[in-house]
């Protein structure tokens, strides 16, 4: 069974690299532009740009496009209003400038294949998966969800996530819980953690776990061997939330992604 085990986590956490490593994935940004009213030139992305903090406006010039969805931009052009953690991708040669709402603002991260950070990536080191970290827990459903307000790992940025329950799990007989989130799929949950290890072998500032829907006797699976590095762990330009509070696990969590092997390439890199 443990062989079997390795195996199905050796076989996604594979795909999860390979995602990661996306020619314009999160590794391949140049830069994050918090746009305000006054229009900015941008060194990594054509024309001029600003917000109204309501919509995003870039002014191309003559020659320079872009392409949204398939269509061809030139000259002046206003995009509709991105919803928050929403984004646009604007198509430019080899890049694709992403445009994205953060924390209320708009901003501009230019996404280019050829970007250091990526084409050094040398993966992410892991625990050898353990089924002993497949814990067993219960979702509780608050009666509403709760909005949520937390930090980021940009200064004075807040994220506010709507909680929809906790999960109650024991680690060698010690009760915890985990506030989640809603997760990438219908019915599914999303956890923000730190532990014991963070900042020693793990990022020191959030690890991200998706959880699969609940039973129906409210029973989950919290695969810590599935616990995963947020983009803010290999680039300056993310913008991701923090645990909130009491999502701090006061036990060492030996499972899942380490501390980013490409930590030394990222910070030459800026």
């Amino acid at each position: 069974m443990a062989e079997s085990f390795a195996d199905e986590w050796r076989a996604w956490h594979d795909k999860h690299e390979a995602n990661r490593a996306h020619r314009h994935g999160f590794l391949a940004i140049t830069g994050v532009h918090w746009l305000t009213v006054e229009p900015q030139l941008l060194p990594d992305a054509p024309g001029v740009w600003s917000s109204d903090g309501d919509r995003v406006t870039v002014h191309l010039d003559d020659g320079e496009e872009l392409a949204v969805a398939g269509e061809i931009i030139r000259g002046e052009h206003r995009f509709e209003p991105i919803a928050e953690r929403g984004g646009i991708n604007a198509v430019w040669g080899e890049a694709v400038i992403e445009i994205a709402r953060r924390g209320g603002f708009d901003i501009v991260r230019p996404r280019h294949p050829s970007h250091p950070l990526l084409t050094a990536y040398p993966g992410t080191p892991a625990y050898p998966a353990d089924p002993r970290w497949a814990i067993t827990g219960r979702y509780v459903r608050f009666d509403e969800p709760r909005p949520t307000t937390v930090g980021s790992v940009v200064d004075d940025l807040k994220h506010v996530y709507q909680a929809p329950g906790r999960i109650d799990f024991e680690i060698d007989g010690r009760q915890l819980s985990l506030t989640a989130f809603d997760g990438w799929t219908p019915g599914s949950l999303s956890v923000l953690f730190t532990d014991a290890t963070s900042g020693v072998t793990t990022y020191a500032a959030n690890r991200s776990l998706q959880v699969n829907a609940p039973e129906s006797d409210g029973a989950v699976v919290l695969d810590f061997n599935r616990a995963v590095n947020l983009p803010c762990a290999y680039t300056e330009y993310a913008t991701c939330p923090l645990p909130p509070a009491e999502n701090h696990l006061p036990v060492a969590i030996e499972a899942g992604e380490q501390l980013p092997a490409s930590a030394a390439l990222n910070k030459s890199a800026r």
